[in-house]
């Protein structure tokens, strides 16, 4: 059965297109631009704009399966076209953010629960995989680690169990491959909960880079990356890390279910990713 995996431009989307061909399963990599994507040798590459419906045809011929990212815009046209192509089984890269009452109107969660609401009433068989805070958000400080910065934080208490992209991707395979995992639901997160402070320190060590946290208020926080992270997404984090500031995240055993392997830690993933935090 050959599965398209859309944004593959994104980590955890190159990431699963190399583990399908790795096992040997048929895998088509899709994005907007496909132009000059980095896949291993045979596995071809398709336009695939989930913005313009115009392309979702030829994306999908001859499909069964799809890893899909969250793009609502125009969700019940894919998929209109997935059913006619005869794609059986939808995989969608969702968010922990989905579970918190205010879903629906939560402007980090917004996206995710519309398309999950058209997944699910959709007579495909739907598979949503709901990760928590990703690894490598970590890299928005990687900046100030390079240039000798104290790491500013709003709250340098929160809380999160961040997962690697590479268990995420992982799990995708599992639920792509095996149809025992098919048509539920699964919260991925890493295996602990640590404090954002926490992350930076094992950032640290694992780069040999000292740095210090500076608390900084939400405002100055916000002001500071309002050249690339709009204000309504800017306050949706200010509001996430005050609920989490001093609360333990949830970890579930959801990660090990699928991949068959513990999470891997976020220290691991620091050690793995310490060049781009060295100054």
């Amino acid at each position: 059965m050959l599965t398209l995996v859309t944004g593959c431009r994104g980590r955890v989307g190159s990431t699963l297109v190399s583990l399908l061909h790795r096992g040997g399963h048929a895998v088509r990599a899709a994005s907007r631009k496909p132009a000059g994507l980095s896949l291993p040798a045979g596995v071809p590459a398709v336009a695939c704009d989930l913005g313009d419906p115009t392309t979702f045809a030829a994306a999908l011929e001859g499909v069964g399966s799809v890893f899909l990212y969250a793009e609502p815009s125009h969700v019940d046209d894919f998929l209109a076209a997935a059913r006619t192509a005869g794609v059986g089984h939808i995989v969608l890269l969702s968010s922990s953010a989905v579970l918190t009452p205010d879903a629906a109107s939560n402007p980090i969660a917004a996206s995710h629960h519309a398309v999950e609401e058209a997944l699910t009433a959709s007579p495909l068989t739907t598979t949503l995989l709901r990760p928590g805070a990703f690894a490598g958000n970590a890299y928005q400080w990687s900046a100030a680690f390079r240039g000798g910065h104290p790491v500013a934080l709003p709250y340098p208490f929160s809380q999160t169990s961040p997962i690697d992209e590479t268990d995420i991707a992982e799990a995708a395979l599992a639920v792509l491959t095996d149809t025992r995992f098919q048509g539920a639901a699964y919260h991925l997160t890493g295996p602990e909960s640590l404090t954002a402070t926490e992350q930076v320190e094992l950032l640290a060590a694992a780069s040999g880079t000292p740095v210090t946290v500076n608390a900084v208020s939400p405002e100055a926080w916000k002001e500071s990356v309002s050249s690339f992270v709009p204000a309504e997404i800017a306050e949706g984090l200010l509001g996430y890390w005050a609920a989490t500031d001093g609360s333990p995240a949830e970890v579930t055993g959801d990660t090990e279910k699928l991949t068959g392997s513990p999470a891997r830690t976020f220290g691991a993933w620091a050690a793995e990713h310490a060049a781009a935090f060295r100054a």
